[in-house]
């Protein structure tokens, strides 16, 4: 049987969880008030405070890193030799790559992060790959799905169109992460790196009329990014400019996504009623 310990027990740990029914599935929150909902979805909470490792069969890291480094990795660096699993996944995130002006990166590209998050995330890359467990890297694209969608925020009234000529991001249907996940675990592949993002990189405020147009909705009034008022953290997402192959996600682990791009994910989650 899959023991399947999650370090960070977030949204795509969540929706893993209801992809693996047959396995036992532990998760590490410090909300207590979470201990319904993920006992809910057939995993065992536990407190990030008092670990053993011994037993898991697999590892999920989904819980990011800080200034001070990854949190796992810095309170359970002694711990760590005592496992023995066969498989290990890292969901790191594409801001590793820094800005490429709109040009396409693939997991040859040599990482440049031009701000803090993406050299966090960096870092802990390097620092599980120098534990010699089974590693496996997940170079996340921006993540949707339900209640986490353009649909969700423009009926929230909180969806801007802001326009940065030459803009792309590059994004990502949880569905499929968890498709690739399961795909690796059952053909590790130790020191593997992969981008995991769909067909189509495009501006977001493309994305966001596409979504409204679906909703019957007017979209929001386009903004000038230049001019536009905005949080630091919300303007430095800006800052990376880049198209995202995911033909070595294919390749690899064989595999087809389900939603190619935001067009078909968006219409699948209206019609599952999200």
């Amino acid at each position: 049987m899959m023991r399947v310990l999650c370090l960070g027990t977030g949204y795509v740990a969540q929706h893993l969880a209801r992809a693996l029914p047959g396995a036992e599935i532990f998760g590490t929150t410090r909300d207590a008030a979470k201990h319904a909902e993920l006992r809910a979805l057939g995993i065992t909470p536990l407190s990030p405070e008092d670990l053993d490792f011994e037993g898991f069969t697999h590892i999920l890291v989904s819980a990011g890193p800080g200034a001070g480094g990854d949190p796992f990795l810095t309170r359970y660096a002694q711990a760590l030799p005592t496992a023995n699993p066969v498989w290990v996944g890292y969901l790191s995130a594409t801001s590793v790559y820094g800005d490429h002006q709109g040009a396409w990166v693939d997991e040859e590209t040599p990482p440049a992060p031009t701000g803090p998050r993406g050299a966090q995330r960096l870092a802990a890359e390097q620092a599980w790959a120098a534990t010699g467990l089974p590693l496996h890297i997940f170079r996340l694209a921006g993540i949707y799905g339900p209640g986490r969608s353009p649909l969700d925020r423009l009926r929230a009234g909180d969806a801007r169109r802001i326009v940065k000529p030459g803009q792309y991001f590059s994004r990502i249907h949880v569905e499929d992460i968890v498709q690739v996940i399961l795909a690796s675990m059952r053909a590790p592949a130790p020191g593997l790196v992969i981008n995991v993002a769909d067909d189509d990189p495009a501006p977001p405020q493309d994305v966001i009329t596409f979504a409204a147009g679906l909703l019957g909705v007017a979209p929001p009034p386009e903004e000038d990014f230049e001019t536009a008022q905005m949080s630091a953290m919300a303007r430095s997402f800006y800052d990376d400019n880049k198209r995202v192959t995911n033909a070595r996600m294919k390749a690899r682990l064989d595999l087809g996504l389900r939603h190619t791009d935001y067009r078909e994910g968006l219409r699948a989650l209206l019609a599952e009623g999200h």
